[in-house]
């Protein structure tokens, strides 16, 4: 199964879309925020980020979902910053401290590349929303010289649908957390009141383009897969999220519901969510998910 921005790169439409996205920075809307701000000028809006493509690291990562890993790992790249900025983010070093190096998207193309040649199953982007047009650009750099690995959106799912739409066939795996339906708590830990409105338009159209996951030999090829992490006292409203997903999306999505929470970076600030999950909590997510005719995952 080749993936479809090879045709995208031959047919000029890839570099077509390229030179629209970097125009978008002039007033940046990436995002839902709609900051507005140059940041062709290197003006900075909420996700504290210029022009300048910025990485944490590049390697092949072996604790992502069994069928993007495979037996050689996920070709990951982290990109530093982040449009949400979550207050109990488990990877605050890069969303919140900013830890990476500024490279050029030429570099990053030699890095897919490189975990190409290693034998990495995919080309794993995460948290990519506000790198958008560099990350175009690198693919259109690297299929020049031989790319053809999936490439994974890896993203907290507060989207811009309208982006979302413009990236049609450029990546073959969305796969976006859906993290709260309650938009009290989106507001209180995330800044974003509206996410649940925006993430349920956006994993709509991720799934409009891609579908249901597909699998051959054991490695994701193409479709959709939503991440759901469980939060003490279930303050992200998992029911809702689960029941969005069986009645609007599909029951045969694949949803990997995870108990990894850990109360990090300024959880500790919030007496609701200072402390990890009970198993019994992470298991009625489960059971929920199952009532609901969900299969695939876990």
């Amino acid at each position: 199964m080749q993936p479809s921005y090879i045709d995208l790169s031959k047919s000029s439409e890839l570099k077509k879309r390229v030179e629209i996205l970097y125009k978008i920075l002039e007033n940046c809307r990436l995002c839902p925020r709609r900051c507005g701000v140059n940041r062709l000028r290197e003006e900075k809006g909420f996700c504290k980020t210029t022009s300048q493509l910025k990485v944490s690291s590049i390697f092949a990562h072996f604790g992502e979902e069994p069928e993007l890993v495979g037996r050689n790992g996920s070709g990951t790249i982290f990109l530093t910053n982040c449009n949400l900025g979550c207050l109990y983010c488990q990877n605050y070093d890069i969303s919140h401290l900013g830890i990476g190096e500024i490279i050029t998207t030429q570099d990053m193309a030699k890095g897919m590349l490189y975990l190409q040649k290693i034998g990495c199953h995919n080309i794993n982007f995460v948290t990519p929303t506000h790198f958008i047009p560099q990350i175009a650009e690198s693919v259109f750099l690297a299929v020049q010289e031989g790319l053809g690995l999936p490439l994974v959106f890896n993203c907290g799912g507060y989207e811009n649908v309208e982006i979302i739409k413009f990236l049609e066939g450029i990546f073959d795996i969305y796969m976006p957390d859906i993290k709260y339906s309650e938009p009290k708590y989106s507001k209180k830990y995330s800044n974003a009141q509206d996410y649940f409105e925006r993430v349920k338009e956006t994993v709509l159209e991720m799934y409009r383009q891609v579908g249901d996951l597909e699998i051959i030999d054991g490695i994701a090829r193409r479709g959709l897969i939503i991440r759901h992490l469980v939060l003490p006292n279930d303050v992200v409203g998992s029911r809702e999220i689960l029941k969005f997903i069986a009645e609007r999306i599909s029951k045969d999505t694949y949803v990997n519901i995870m108990d990894q929470y850990r109360p990090l970076y300024r959880a500790s600030e919030f007496s609701e969510i200072n402390r990890p999950i009970a198993y019994k909590e992470y298991f009625d997510v489960i059971q929920i998910a199952r009532d609901f005719g969900l299969h695939r995952g876990f």
